[in-house]
């Protein structure tokens, strides 16, 4: 579906200027929510095992098998456009979130294609098998996102001496770019609403701001160890903030979920890539990240 042409049409029949909405469209996202009480065909799995590729073993850190989360179809997926899943086949996401928690490795996570007409199997468990959830299929409904710096000239008490000079410059942009940005908010929330109701996974959409702001943080101190830039340590923190901000276009959430905790954490793991490695297949430049919440 021509997502980008329906909120256009929309938005011009409220008479807002059609070069306003383009901006507009610049910044908006949808994402793929999955939930087990969506309607329609299912379009994934949540727990159980997984079907591999026969003779492929199931993925590991190098030492123990990684938990399989969910998989979904490609081709049962609604399009979206600009973001670049396969056209069909599954994907498999293995998360051992509380060592990828605690370390930050990439290892203990990792995203498999599957391709279609692949012959396949169940994956057979073993003693080494970590613990296996209840499987469940989950249907797709589309949600709306924003950046979150888009939010940023909605302070509460109005007062902007709150955000830095960054986030005020932002903020100014958006008021002179997009007088008719809470109206556009509200038709894409119209379009495609948020459901309050308890979602397995999205996929898609723009990566947790956290996320992109640790990578702008290894970004710029890599730069700096090779010696291709210095930042003064007072400009630090502005550094950052701008390096996220240019991140927050390049990188993409590929799956971000809640995962089961114990009685005193809950945890949230993401894989995030850039659209370019997306859009050329290339999963394993994915990064998985997980936090431990208490």
């Amino acid at each position: 579906m021509d997502h980008e042409g329906r909120f256009r049409r929309a938005a011009l029949a409220l008479d807002i200027p059609d070069d306003e909405v383009s901006r507009f469209i610049q910044h908006l996202r949808l994402s793929i929510r999955l939930s087990a009480g969506s309607s329609g065909v299912p379009v994934g799995q949540f727990g159980g095992s997984p079907r591999l590729p026969v003779g492929t073993d199931w993925p590991s850190d190098g030492v123990r098998p990684l938990p399989f989360i969910f998989s979904v179809d490609c081709a049962a997926l609604p399009r979206v456009d600009g973001l670049g899943l396969p056209a069909d086949g599954s994907l498999l996401f293995f998360l051992n979130y509380e060592q990828a928690a605690a370390t930050g490795e990439r290892r203990y996570g990792r995203v498999v294609h599957v391709p279609a007409g692949t012959d396949t199997t169940v994956a057979a468990g073993s003693i080494d098998q970590p613990f296996v959830e209840e499987q469940y299929a989950v249907g797709a409904t589309l949600r709306a996102e924003l950046p979150g710096w888009f939010e940023a000239d909605e302070d509460e008490d109005g007062d902007e001496d709150d955000l830095s000079p960054f986030q005020q410059q932002l903020a100014r942009d958006l008021e002179r770019d997009l007088p008719h940005r809470d109206e556009l908010r509200a038709l894409a929330n119209d379009l495609w609403p948020s459901d309050g109701g308890y979602a397995s996974a999205y996929v898609g959409g723009y990566a947790d701001q956290e996320v992109i702001k640790s990578i702008a943080e290894q970004t710029l101190a890599w730069r700096e160890k090779t010696g291709e830039i210095v930042i003064p340590v007072a400009k630090w923190y502005s550094h950052v903030e701008r390096e996220t901000h240019r991140l927050t276009t390049e990188w993409v959430s590929l799956a971000h979920f809640p995962v089961a905790g114990d009685l005193y954490y809950r945890s949230v793991g993401s894989f995030v890539i850039r659209h370019d490695d997306l859009a050329a297949g290339r999963l394993d430049e994915a990064l998985s990240m997980a936090e431990l919440i208490p």
